[in-house]
């Protein structure tokens, strides 16, 4: 139904590929989590987690260093970036205490995971066995949200308006992915940059910024702040467009990352469209690729497709009979989501426009 679509071949996946070993097929944890590398030569994807991460609120930043001149603002670049650097040592400064709390765990505290050998090579520890030397092989990440709303709140316009602007915000995730690249190499640990899903920090950011700031129209004023580095889900562009803006940011987030498109019909009706879309995403080096589509479904008949107030085949009316609407959020697949996600997301869903 809702189809994803790892790229063996991206630049940065293909490296780690050996032919006779399918263990190092690049996959995926979770909704977008990638564990592929790890600087300890365990260059597969179980057997290992993502053990931490710490997500970076962009937009309050944006908001912090973005000086309005009327309908303009001009960025105070260099306050930006100096207050992103404290920001990035802050969050790893947490990362790294909890992973010196979670190495000091005996093998016992996590016994499913180590007697089974889900964490690889765990079946090899007694159960007093600290767990150090296996979760060395994990990730510690940094995370971002809200890239689009902090370049609106430096420049007056987000990265899919101005190409400008998207060079900017490409510089701002290739500063994270080059602070997260020295983490490593400093404490020598897998310190990553990871695309975060933000499924409850997008409306607890928003409410945070909102009252310490006020309301700043096309910043925060939605109940929502966009997840990661995507173009906003209310901008209107073509399917190719979008995957072409976001493509490139894919390479930086070495933690993980997913692109998306969301078209405006059954699928079904237009397949060799559907290929082409994937083929041009994957083509564009993106790791991770996905396409939602609405499915309906009406209890009455039976009648599956795009059913707006009326079914199209029974002619119920939504007042009347409650209307399957199966959607993905963040990852999750829902038959209701005004029911089963925040206000945030809830909003973030409505206001999804359609890509042709």
């Amino acid at each position: 139904m809702y189809p994803n679509f790892v790229n063996v071949d991206a630049s940065f996946n293909l490296p780690f590929y050996h032919p006779e070993d399918p263990d190092t097929i690049i996959a995926t944890m979770g909704c977008r989590t990638r564990t592929l590398a790890d600087r300890f030569g365990r260059n597969r994807q179980s057997g290992k987690g993502n053990l931490s991460f710490n997500t970076i609120n962009l937009v309050k930043l944006g908001i912090r260093f973005g000086i309005c001149q009327g309908s303009r603002a001009v960025a105070d670049r260099a306050g930006f970036y100096t207050a992103l650097e404290s920001v990035m040592q802050n969050a790893a400064a947490g990362l790294l205490h909890r992973y010196q709390i979670q190495k000091k765990q005996p093998a016992k505290a996590s016994d499913f995971m180590m007697r089974e050998g889900v964490w690889e090579g765990g079946e090899q520890l007694t159960p007093n066995e600290p767990v150090a030397d296996l979760l060395k092989h994990g990730t510690l990440s940094l995370g971002f949200i809200g890239l689009a709303e902090c370049m609106t709140a430096l420049y007056g316009r987000h990265h899919g308006q101005d190409s400008h602007v998207h060079r900017e915000a490409l510089n701002i995730i290739r500063t994270m992915r080059e602070f997260c690249d020295r983490m490593s190499e400093q404490h020598n640990l897998n310190v990553t940059l990871f695309a975060t899903p933000a499924e409850g920090l997008s409306g607890k950011f928003t409410k945070i910024d909102r009252e310490r700031y006020g309301l700043i129209p096309g910043v925060n004023d939605r109940e929502y702040y966009t997840n990661s580095f995507h173009i906003p889900v209310y901008y209107t562009l073509p399917a190719y467009r979008k995957i072409e803006l976001e493509a490139p940011f894919h390479t930086l987030c070495n933690a993980g990352a997913i692109s998306y498109v969301e078209l405006d019909g059954n699928v079904r009706a237009n397949t060799a469209a559907f290929l082409r879309i994937v083929q041009y995403a994957l083509a564009q080096d993106i790791g991770y690729f996905s396409i939602n589509h609405p499915i309906d479904r009406c209890p009455s008949c039976g009648y599956e497709g795009v059913i707006g107030d009326v079914c199209p085949t029974c002619e119920a009316h939504e007042d009347h009979v409650h209307f399957q609407r199966l959607r993905r959020v963040t990852g999750y697949l829902t038959g209701d989501y005004k029911v089963r996600f925040n206000a945030a997301k809830q909003a973030e869903v409505q206001d999804r426009v359609k890509h042709r």
